[in-house]
């Protein structure tokens, strides 16, 4: 074996640089594994990022591979576990203590390292949504994932119908930083989990006022209600499927006032949400838009068009995951093993996107021109490499700062006429009612009651 110089600098040790910046300041010191463990929860983490960006066939060749890198970085100081079910098992017990660590690290960081991505029109700006992703057809996933775990009112499916219910699916509901094109927070649950309800476990983790759009799947009066008393705004595209209250007297109004109030909140005795309405024009139809953000100094009628149009960001982000990443399908055949795997390519997904980003940033390069083929791709030849030596402009940094979208203008190919596409139908415009002199009266009401006023 030919003598290797001590100064070379492997591939290997671009991975060390990556895990160690991206891992600095997190304490470990609140996980604590047994004393015969051979993994410390540092090694667990990084072992689990780059099982996640591996891009072996299956689950079990990843863990090889990361094993071998593990073996290089510790330079085998520690014998980990050399089996896939060892780590498997390992993982189970504590993933749900290690995400929310690397979650909050890779938050603190973004402000610092992106500060020009972090607010959009003075606002840290969020977009929510749901995806399902596939499952193999195991009787596990088919107890806890597909619609029919449960007992079905009425008139029981058959046949193909039947079958095509019991298919599982993981349903993902997906908060998006919409600055850096990054995720910041998720829920999982079965393929009829409610978006709403999901939202409304992560508000916590949003930061005070925050802004958060969102299609018309996820107006309700309850949710909003509580985003906009936790001290964040809303801008929201509506539809049919909602009525909207003009000329309440509730608030201070102007022509784009409008009021959520439902039947069964004023019942209730709650009070009316005060929202602005913003009608644009996609070239098509017309799109409605409400937002708690009742100042048009604070933010034009234009700027909200155009941070609604920045949602678009969040239908790419699943496009990544799904298709470029190949998380359209998963491959653990059990179902607590399924969330394991779209957790942590979730956070690898994050982490590799938030690296990359820094390198672009200190070559003046801006986050939309990010392509996350190209930083894939990157990531996954140092793995292949990582025991040889940098070449000439092939360290991971480097790769990383080409990994940029190319510069020539796409031509529209709406008109392709593609047999299977998908042919959404506009939402429709709300329902916008004047309000009854009954309403107007049940409003004064509520008004004069205490700590009822509720406005944006």
């Amino acid at each position: 074996m030919p003598h290797r110089d001590s100064y070379v600098r492997l591939n290997v040790v671009c991975l060390q640089q990556c895990a160690r910046w991206l891992l600095s300041g997190i304490d470990w010191s609140t996980i604590a594994f047994r004393r015969d463990c051979r993994w410390t929860p540092k090694t667990l983490v990084v072992a689990s990022l780059l099982w996640a960006w591996s891009d072996e066939l299956t689950l079990g060749e990843r863990f090889r591979t990361t094993h071998k890198i593990m073996t290089c970085i510790t330079g085998g100081q520690q014998q980990l576990a050399r089996t896939y079910q060892a780590f498997l098992k390992i993982l189970r017990r504590w993933t749900d203590e290690l995400v929310p660590l690397v979650q909050t690290a890779l938050r603190d960081r973004l402000p610092a390292a992106l500060p020009q991505s972090w607010r959009i029109a003075d606002f840290v700006v969020f977009g929510v949504d749901g995806s399902r992703i596939e499952l193999p057809r195991t009787r596990s996933h088919e107890q806890v994932y597909s619609c029919i775990r449960k007992q079905r009112r009425g008139k029981p499916r058959v046949g193909q119908d039947a079958r095509k219910a019991n298919s599982p699916q993981l349903w993902l509901t997906t908060t998006w930083h919409a600055g850096s094109g990054l995720p910041w927070d998720w829920r999982i649950g079965p393929a009829d989990s409610s978006e709403r309800a999901h939202l409304r476990e992560m508000l916590s983790g949003m930061p005070a006022g925050a802004l958060l759009t969102a299609d018309a799947g996820f107006v309700g009066y309850e949710g909003l209600r509580e985003i906009i008393c936790g001290g964040r705004h809303v801008l929201l595209r509506v539809g049919a499927n909602i009525r909207l209250l003009k000329k309440l007297g509730w608030a201070r109004e102007s022509e784009s006032t409008v009021y959520l109030w439902p039947d069964q909140a004023a019942r209730r005795e709650q009070p009316p949400l005060v929202l602005r309405l913003v009608v644009v024009h996609n070239g098509k139809h017309p799109i409605h838009l409400v937002t708690s953000v009742l100042s048009q100094r604070r933010l034009s009628d234009a700027q909200l068009t155009a941070l609604y149009a920045k949602r678009w960001g969040i239908e790419l982000f699943y496009r990544d995951l799904k298709q470029t990443f190949r998380r359209r399908k998963l491959l653990s055949a059990s179902a607590e093993n399924a969330r394991i795997e779209l957790v942590w390519s979730l956070v690898g997904l994050w982490s590799m996107a938030l690296y990359a980003l820094i390198e672009a940033r200190q070559h003046a390069i801006a986050p939309q021109r990010l392509s996350f083929a190209k930083l894939l791709l990157a990531f996954r030849r140092t793995l292949r490499d990582y025991l040889h030596p940098t070449a000439h402009g092939e360290r991971l940094c480097q790769r990383l700062r080409q990994a940029i979208t190319d510069s020539y203008l796409r031509k529209n190919k709406a008109s392709r006429h593609y047999p299977r596409k998908k042919q959404q139908r506009s939402p429709g415009p709300p329902n916008i009612l004047r309000a009854t002199h009954a309403q107007i009266q049940h409003a004064k009401q509520v008004k004069q009651q205490p700590q009822k006023r509720l406005t944006a």
